[in-house]
């Protein structure tokens, strides 16, 4: 797991390939967020996630750890500010969700990650959407809303919101802080950074879990619930979030924003691949809407010809 070693071999230095890995393990914590609601409460279920990434992580980051110590607690607000809303508000948020929300809801709440990440892009820094970048946003995201409503666009108007929407509106909404903050994040080592905000978001998270226990709320205990456990506190918490930091900071938030419309896609393929759902026309199409989108959002412009 040391980034700097694996960074030499190239795989480190493709954001592409690290964003839609991110996707795809986001994808699949949505499912098992949605599958596992009636058996692991959700602050809960955010507290254990975190607190399985700190322990997993802690053993790689504690040599780098005490070096960048004194660059951590000189952004103490700013790294305080990353935990809160990167991972201990948005996983709060998101989980508690899924507890009263249907899946399509949720995934056309997701889409709108993009565009929430470029709206505090710009309320902080005064960034601006291209308009590749914008029309890459659009294109993927009506592909997102092909895939979701069957190929029928209609049933976009039989919608209904519930409280789930709000908080899974909610919780994408401090993603895009998040998201728009890492590019302030210290020059430290990115164990070391992980590790910090991921602890962080553990122990922010404490009080409220152990509310949650107190009221009552208990984790159903048996297989499926370890394994998902398992998985959360692995793949999209500390694998992912090592590879959305590294791909935000070779390309930038606004050009690594499309990559949240990967999510519906591999959850589509999740479904076919596993639920036993027929591939579709309408598949195939929203695929393709989707990874063009994707394609001109995060394509550079050439550069321009030198006057003569």
């Amino acid at each position: 797991m040391n980034v700097p070693a694996a960074s030499r071999t190239g795989f480190f230095d493709r954001p592409y390939l690290l964003l839609s890995l991110t996707s795809l393990f986001w994808a699949i914590n949505i499912v098992l967020g949605r599958y596992a609601a009636g058996d692991i409460p959700p602050l809960q279920l955010a507290f254990l996630r975190w607190l399985g990434a700190s322990l997993i992580i802690l053993p790689f980051a504690w040599k780098a750890l005490p070096t960048d110590w004194p660059e951590i607690r000189k952004h103490l607000p700013l790294m305080a500010a990353l935990s809160a809303t990167g991972i201990g508000g948005y996983n709060a948020l998101a989980y508690w969700g899924l507890n009263y929300t249907e899946a399509l809801n949720a995934l056309l709440v997701q889409s709108t990650g993009p565009l929430l990440i470029a709206l505090w892009g710009f309320a902080l820094w005064g960034d601006r959407l291209s308009w590749r970048q914008f029309g890459g946003i659009m294109t993927s995201l009506t592909g997102v809303l092909v895939i979701l409503t069957r190929g029928d666009l209609a049933h976009l108007a039989a919608l209904t919101f519930n409280p789930g929407d709000i908080l899974t509106f909610l919780a994408l909404v401090l993603y895009g802080l998040y998201a728009a903050l890492l590019r302030k994040r210290p020059k430290i080592h990115q164990l070391s950074f992980l590790a910090a905000t991921i602890i962080g978001g553990a122990l922010l998270l404490v009080p409220f879990a152990a509310a949650e226990f107190l009221s009552g709320a208990r984790i159903v205990m048996k297989p499926q619930s370890i394994a998902v456990l398992c998985y959360v506190a692995l793949f999209p918490s500390l694998i992912a979030y090592m590879f959305f930091v590294r791909g935000v900071e070779l390309i930038g938030p606004n050009r690594a924003s499309p990559f949240f419309h990967l999510m519906p896609v591999f959850g589509s393929v999740i479904a076919i691949l596993f639920l036993g759902e027929q591939p579709r026309l309408f598949h195939l199409l929203g695929f393709m809407l989707v990874l063009s989108g994707v394609f001109i959002a995060t394509r550079r412009p050439a550069p321009a010809e030198p006057a003569h």
